[in-house]
């Protein structure tokens, strides 16, 4: 069986019962088409597919090895469930199809890491990347290795998270070393329409809500999560948790059960939250 340093995990999201969680060393999502495939993210830089319920001798499935440094985020396309992104700090996002050996395209935009790049929900065709070049940008991924449909200036700082809204196609939020959470608005480019404050380092991941259009997670590392609502104005944030020992770097909700969230730290730790009432460890 090959042995890598995994960055991150992905798995198949037509299995609702599993939560994709960020550590240093493992982020994961199940495929879209088949809950049993779960892609991996590597410092190898390389992506690998994996059957879960194969022996170890038959992963992995395939390992796309086209990044030239490490992969620290993957995103499966929520409408053409056989592709993948794949976000690097060679400066790059690239396009898979999970059944082909190479790259359907590379996005170049950058001029530093990607941290993240995330499909939209109900557009096939469009995505949006994080990077430490301090910018967010908007592709349309039918059109590799053309430029970015749009670039957002995200002052100064470098971003290591984005998000968007599962209500409101126009909305996509942020995490940024400068230690907030900015709202974005696609049709009004020129600067984010609310900044979410209360974090004291970095924040590493954000995630809206699946079922609420102003609930909206994030962690940091400051080792803590939380929790905000979007519509409360400077009384954002609404739940704080701070189990975490270490870095809080990884976030997801469950899409079955309403109020449901995990995080996973540094510290090893996965905890389980209902927003409703007191974490589960």
């Amino acid at each position: 069986m090959e042995r890598a340093t995994v960055t991150s995990l992905l798995s198949h999201p037509s299995n609702p019962h599993l939560i994709h969680i960020s550590s240093p060393f493992c982020h994961s999502l199940h495929t879209q088409e088949n809950e049993a495939v779960l892609a991996s993210a590597c410092g190898d830089g390389t992506v690998k597919l994996w059957h879960v319920g194969a022996p170890p001798a038959s992963n992995p499935l395939c390992s796309f090895a086209d990044h030239a440094r490490e992969v620290a985020g993957l995103s499966w396309n929520c409408v053409r469930r056989n592709l993948l992104l794949s976000a690097s700090w060679d400066d790059t996002v690239r396009l898979w199809d999970a059944a082909a050996p190479a790259p359907l395209g590379t996005f170049t935009g950058h001029t530093y890491c990607v941290y993240a790049a995330v499909w939209a929900p109900a557009h096939a065709d469009v995505f949006a990347s994080a990077s430490g070049d301090c910018s967010v940008k908007v592709w349309d991924a039918r059109r590799p290795p053309g430029p970015p449909t749009l670039s957002l200036a995200a002052g100064g700082y470098e971003v290591l998270a984005a998000d968007w809204c599962k209500y409101n196609d126009c909305l996509l939020a942020t995490g940024s070393v400068d230690k907030t959470v900015s709202i974005w608005d696609v049709r009004r480019p020129a600067g984010p329409v609310a900044v979410l404050r209360g974090h004291s380092y970095a924040v590493r991941r954000v995630a809206w809500s699946p079922h609420s259009p102003t609930t909206l997670a994030s962690c940091s590392y400051d080792m803590s999560v939380r929790l905000w609502d979007t519509a409360a104005g400077e009384d954002a944030c609404v739940r704080v948790w701070d189990q975490h020992t270490e870095f809080a770097v990884g976030l997801d909700w469950s899409t079955l059960v309403e109020g449901r969230i995990a995080s996973a730290g540094w510290d090893g730790a996965v905890w389980a939250w209902d927003v409703r009432g007191d974490p589960r460890g």
